[in-house]
């Protein structure tokens, strides 16, 4: 228990818990953007808490493209398992190290490329926030493929992504590396490339809506049951 008293009763166990578990260490991205822009940190956990809307009750998600974990809290309020991937060693080593000092068991990290390969296990579902936006248009039909291949037949995607039509708004650090961004008009012919079906939201800043989406400054596209057929062509 905590030496310090709480003036009021009901803010005891914030005290007793910071005491004996510590500050909850940010990783290396989260770190910067709690540096330069801690707004943006708002807009990034809304983005999650959609996710963990959507995919209430999945028992095994893969989040594509996990970086240093900052929203798989939130999407384990939802779900029961997630296995994040990442390119980048240096930020999945510190996750599993964070993720494990703070005793969660229900996630787990690996450095894997899905434009090389498909992971082994299928998963219910997977999400991937501001990651295609990434990837080479050379790369694109590999990584839709692999994500696909690693869902099962029923399986859920959701993609998140900044749209093209804001990209004169945007910061020079939000652009940097961006070589694949996308409209509402370019994000559901992909998706139902192969998705039977495809959902597409628009965001402005934390504000999930069905609005004009050349208005939104982000686009999240919902992609449900996977399309077999162009998997096998």
């Amino acid at each position: 228990m905590s030496q310090r008293v709480a003036k009021e009763a009901q803010n005891q166990v914030q005290l007793d818990t910071y005491e004996e578990r510590g500050a909850v260490r940010l990783g290396p991205w989260t770190s910067h953007i709690w540096r330069t822009d801690p707004r943006h940190l708002g807009f990034l956990l809304a983005r999650y808490k959609f996710v963990a809307k959507m995919l209430t009750g999945k028992r095994a998600v893969l989040e594509l493209g996990c970086g240093d974990g900052v929203g798989m809290p939130v999407v384990l309020q939802t779900v029961e398992t997630i296995h994040g991937i990442d390119l980048e060693p240096a930020v999945v080593e510190d996750a599993q190290a964070r993720f494990a000092k703070e005793g969660e068991t229900r996630c787990t990290f690996a450095v894997h490329d899905i434009t090389v390969e498909p992971l082994a296990s299928p998963f219910d579902a997977v999400y991937s926030l501001d990651v295609i936006e990434h990837i080479p248009p050379a790369l694109e039909g590999n990584f839709m493929a692999n994500l696909s291949h690693s869902l099962r037949e029923h399986g859920m995607c959701i993609m998140g992504t900044p749209n093209v039509e804001a990209k004169e708004h945007a910061s020079e650090g939000s652009r940097a590396g961006h070589i694949n961004l996308k409209s509402a008009e370019t994000l559901r012919p992909l998706l139902l490339r192969y998705f039977h079906h495809a959902l597409i939201f628009s965001m402005n800043d934390e504000i999930v809506h069905t609005g004009f989406s050349p208005m939104a400054h982000y686009l999240i596209g919902i992609g449900i049951e996977v399309n077999e057929e162009a998997l096998r062509g």
